[in-house]
């Protein structure tokens, strides 16, 4: 049985990475002439971690990145709503949240790829179910292939979900974000800390990701597809972020131009189904969420570990109906959670109300809403 992956991020590299663990044949499409993934951070939470260790790439995504070992939720001047000590994470799992740069983490995955099994520079164009059984993969170069399994993992604007599910909708959060990586060296107190600042409906993110390297993201209300001036964009970013702790100004300031990315942030009104037959989606092809709880890239990680795992328990036999049983009831509590968070941190009215509530939540209650996003059932 061969299993046809379309696209390179990390959700379909962790599942090539799974599919090898497992012995299970593959390949995988990827539209790009090469992978060079310019984006910004990501965290990988302990749930990805487990995976990542499980997949023996643990060591050297920590080498590249950097331990968050407390997580704070702020005000604008950075005096704490919530402030999340990562104790108990690190007593359960042995290791806490990495933050790394996108590109450090997809090359760490691509080296352990054998290299014959990734296809560059082809973009899938559409699939047809063949009388065989088989599924027909064509090509924007008018290639083709044929495979047994196709696996979307070609993102939010996934094409084979758009043939596979016409009638799914992507959902626009009114929220567009803008992402930088500064060459800075932070205070020590802040150098293991993932850092969220709530000012008046708009909110800014910090975290180290690697050696004088600090991410960070910055959110506001706006129309979708606005278009930014790059002359100008340092000077628009500290002006809207005036009243936020200098740490924020210093940031923007010490990052250049061309490496602050926008983008709005959208996530997928969720599906019913994310599989048809023998295709299957996966990561954001299948259940996109905004980043509001750092679970997106975490989700897809997720993915991997269960479908390489379920399929190498049943070689002959399609398990996609399986592994959305198993996944789609903590993807769409995230999903849903995540918008709501999202909402919430942009609020006109009600802050302190809201302010209020954050900093007098029980951590008991916090954490165990944290150990349960974590856990992994164990199926290898």
């Amino acid at each position: 049985m061969k299993y046809t992956i379309i696209g390179a991020g990390i959700g379909g590299l962790t599942t090539a990475l799974a599919f090898e663990k497992k012995g299970v044949e593959y390949q995988l499409f990827e539209k790009a002439p090469k992978i060079n993934e310019v984006g910004a951070g990501i965290w990988l939470a302990p749930n990805a971690l487990q995976v990542l260790e499980y997949l023996n790439v643990f060591n050297r995504v920590k080498s590249k990145g950097n331990s968050i070992d407390r997580i704070t939720l702020g005000k604008a001047d950075l005096s704490p709503l919530s402030d999340n000590y990562q104790d108990l994470v690190k007593d359960t799992f042995g290791y806490t949240t990495i933050a790394i740069h996108r590109a450090e983490l997809q090359k760490i995955l691509l080296e352990e790829i054998p290299q014959e099994k990734i296809f560059l520079g082809k973009s899938f164009q559409s699939f047809e179910k063949l009388n065989s059984g088989k599924i027909k993969l064509k090509f924007e170069d008018n290639s083709t292939s044929e495979t047994d399994f196709l696996i979307g993992a070609d993102g939010i604007h996934s094409k084979i979900r758009k043939q596979l599910f016409p009638e799914s909708k992507t959902r626009y959060s009114e929220q567009t974000c803008w992402r930088g990586v500064a060459n800075i060296t932070l205070d020590k107190e802040f150098e293991n800390r993932g850092m969220e600042l709530w000012g008046n409906q708009i909110r800014f993110g910090i975290s180290k990701i690697a050696k004088d390297k600090v991410y960070w993201f910055a959110v506001v209300l706006d129309k979708p597809n606005q278009k930014d001036d790059n002359d100008v964009i340092k000077q628009q970013l500290l002006k809207m972020f005036n009243s936020f702790h200098p740490l924020v100004h210093n940031l923007i300031k010490a990052t250049p131009k061309i490496n602050i990315l926008r983008n709005d942030i959208n996530d997928l009104k969720p599906l019913d189904n994310w599989s048809k037959g023998n295709i299957c989606l996966i990561g954001d092809a299948g259940h996109a969420t905004t980043p509001n709880m750092g679970q997106g890239g975490a989700q897809a990680i997720e993915d991997a570990y269960y479908l390489g795992n379920l399929i190498g328990k049943n070689p002959n036999q399609n398990v996609f109906e399986l592994f959305q049983k198993k996944r789609q009831s903590k993807v769409n509590t995230i999903v849903k959670q995540s918008w709501t968070t999202g909402k919430m941190a942009h609020w006109k009215y009600g802050t302190n109300i809201r302010n209020f509530l954050l900093k007098h939540m029980p951590k008991k209650i916090m954490e165990r809403k944290m150990m349960e996003m974590y856990h992994i059932e164990k199926i290898h």
